[in-house]
């Protein structure tokens, strides 16, 4: 539990944002939507390239 105290709730939401995109992805590659699954797929590691940068910019200001 204090792991993800630690974390942050911005950071926590993000997380389970791209969670919920993985499984959009998997339903939609699965259920025959290849095309729409790839895309949707690569949401989650873009949003968490986001997320790594602006860490990065704000440990950068400290």
């Amino acid at each position: 539990m204090n792991y993800f105290k630690k974390l942050g709730t911005a950071n926590l939401l993000m997380l389970a944002l791209c969670a919920a995109i993985i499984i959009v992805a998997e339903f939609l590659f699965l259920t025959g939507d290849k095309l729409h699954g790839i895309f949707v797929g690569l949401w989650a590691p873009t949003l968490l390239g986001i997320m790594i940068y602006l860490k990065l910019v704000d440990h950068g200001r400290r």
